[in-house]
């Protein structure tokens, strides 16, 4: 059973898929409310053409109700994502990293996978804060006519905010792909 949080989260992310994938980062209506994630976490807008969807993550974690102290706000996915390795390392905090294979994503969590052909691991993830890739938060998860799949939604995928679907295994585990692998799911714990 999904959390008040987790419910939250859901929601919002839910809604601005709703108000916003049919326009583009450069139309009004989103270029606002882009602006909107970085300033309501505290930081200057650099326009549009700067990558936001590290942004859009953090603001819709914050938005939901989280605290600076539980998840680390930040314009880039490697950075939040290598805090929460070092919770689960640690055995603290409310969002936990675990290598993309080793547990099934549930709603409210946040899968990391890799940008620009690279093929960056757990370990590698557990020992940077910088390095390009993506992230994006789950939404759905059920079993369609061809197996078990979760949809995320995530900021800044082809200039504006979309869903995709992932497919899962038997066991409810990502399947592994060679192009831009995955790379943690940050668990969510709230």
């Amino acid at each position: 059973m999904a959390s008040e949080y987790v419910k939250r989260l859901v929601t919002i992310a839910e809604e601005q898929y709703n108000n916003f994938h049919l326009d583009s980062e450069s139309d009004v209506g989103l270029a606002k409310q882009i602006k909107k994630y970085w300033t309501e976490l505290g930081l200057s807008f650099p326009g549009v053409t700067t990558a936001w969807s590290a942004i859009f993550i953090s603001w819709c974690v914050k938005k939901a109700g989280a605290t600076k102290s539980e998840f680390l706000f930040s314009a880039a996915h490697a950075m939040f994502v290598n805090a929460a390795i070092h919770n689960m390392l640690d055995n603290k905090g409310v969002f936990r990293a675990f290598p993309y294979q080793d547990i099934e994503p549930n709603l409210g969590d946040i899968i990391q996978h890799n940008r620009g052909n690279n093929t960056y691991d757990f370990q590698f993830a557990k020992m940077n804060k910088a390095y390009e890739s993506h992230s994006a938060i789950v939404v759905e998860k059920g079993t369609d006519s061809k197996g078990n799949y979760v949809l995320t939604i995530g900021g800044n995928e082809s200039d504006s905010i979309r869903k995709k679907q992932i497919r899962l295994d038997d066991n409810w585990r990502i399947i592994k792909r060679k192009i831009n692998p995955y790379i943690v799911i940050v668990q969510n714990l709230k």
